[in-house]
């Protein structure tokens, strides 16, 4: 009996350290964006909210195994994941614009600093002993499982734009490995909060890579490329590119449904003599704009577009 023990706990603690392995290849996958974003020094409207909530997670799963005896590898993992995502959050908030940098501090003060501190405290304060351990892993169960389906909204975006882009097989196939590995290493230390979460895991892991099988040779549209162009610009861009919209002035439609705005070339209107007879050449008035038409201006009569005819140009047709 207990050498069934102890083989339980050397495999227990070789899925840990496997599983130590494979969830810091998935904390360090960010690595290329951020290293766009350093190199542009701009974040190119990437959101940092799947940072701020991992770092949440793996604070409270500190928590947790410093609450549970045994738990020592829940404790190295997620202590480099907090600073991993610390120094992600860090240089998202050295290159985000104004309006992203404010977003992401709320999200720290409320998420980070106020609702763990609730956590803490009221796990401290209102429950003793196993019971503590017991109300904590819910709500790190809970918090896992919206971790496990954030991806949904990008599984959307997929199935939209008919683009892999922004779901790549590697980080799917990682995502799947690292659940497959800490179910059994939950099982196997028979620890049901570690186990259950990694369940959904496994299960939106496989249907992300199902869905890149189905759409990695596949084009989108144009329509649904220039779609997906626009979601890809920074936010400040598109804020600039708003702003400049709505400050520009109405623009004139004149007959035929040309629009008319500052100086615009418009046609030439060709206006035969109404004696053609009277020269073998052919006498032709190219009538041309006297002035440019003012934006939002009413659109002016045909006759006060017309030049003068002492001032028309005579051209041989």
């Amino acid at each position: 009996m207990a050498f069934l023990n102890m083989e339980q706990h050397t495999w227990a603690f070789t899925f840990g350290i496997l599983g130590n392995i494979i969830s810091l290849m998935v904390f360090l996958s960010p690595l290329p964006t951020f290293y766009r974003v350093y190199r542009k020094k701009s974040t190119e409207g990437f959101q940092s909210t799947p940072y701020v909530v991992t770092l949440f997670s793996c604070m409270l799963w500190i928590y947790y195994a410093l609450l549970k005896s045994g738990a020592e590898l829940l404790i190295t993992i997620n202590g480099v994941g907090c600073v991993i995502e610390t120094a992600y959050i860090a240089m998202y908030l050295a290159y985000a614009p104004k309006a992203a940098r404010v977003l992401t501090a709320k999200m720290l003060l409320g998420l980070n600093v106020g609702l763990f501190g609730l956590v803490a405290l009221g796990t401290m304060l209102l429950s003793k002993g196993s019971l503590r351990v017991q109300v904590l892993g819910w709500i790190n169960v809970a918090v896992a499982l919206s971790v496990f389906a954030a991806p949904l909204s990008i599984m959307r975006l997929v199935i939209r734009t008919k683009s892999v882009e922004f779901m790549p097989f590697s980080l799917s196939f990682f995502l799947v490995l690292s659940a497959v590995i800490w179910f059994a290493y939950g099982a196997l230390k028979k620890d049901v909060f570690v186990a259950v979460p990694n369940v959904l895991g496994f299960v939106f892991g496989v249907a992300q890579m199902a869905l890149y099988m189905a759409y990695r040779n596949k084009k989108p549209a144009a329509a649904v490329a220039m779609v997906h162009q626009e979601e890809k610009l920074p936010e400040h861009v598109k804020e600039a590119a708003g702003a400049k919209a709505a400050a520009a002035p109405a623009v004139a439609v004149h007959e035929g449904g040309r629009a008319s705005c500052g100086a615009e070339v418009h046609p030439i209107d060709v206006l035969r003599a109404p004696d053609a007879a009277a020269s073998p050449a052919e006498a032709v008035a190219v009538v041309i704009d006297a002035e440019p038409t003012k934006c939002g201006a009413p659109a002016a009569a045909a006759d006060a577009l017309m030049m003068k005819p002492d001032t028309a140009i005579a051209v041989e047709a």
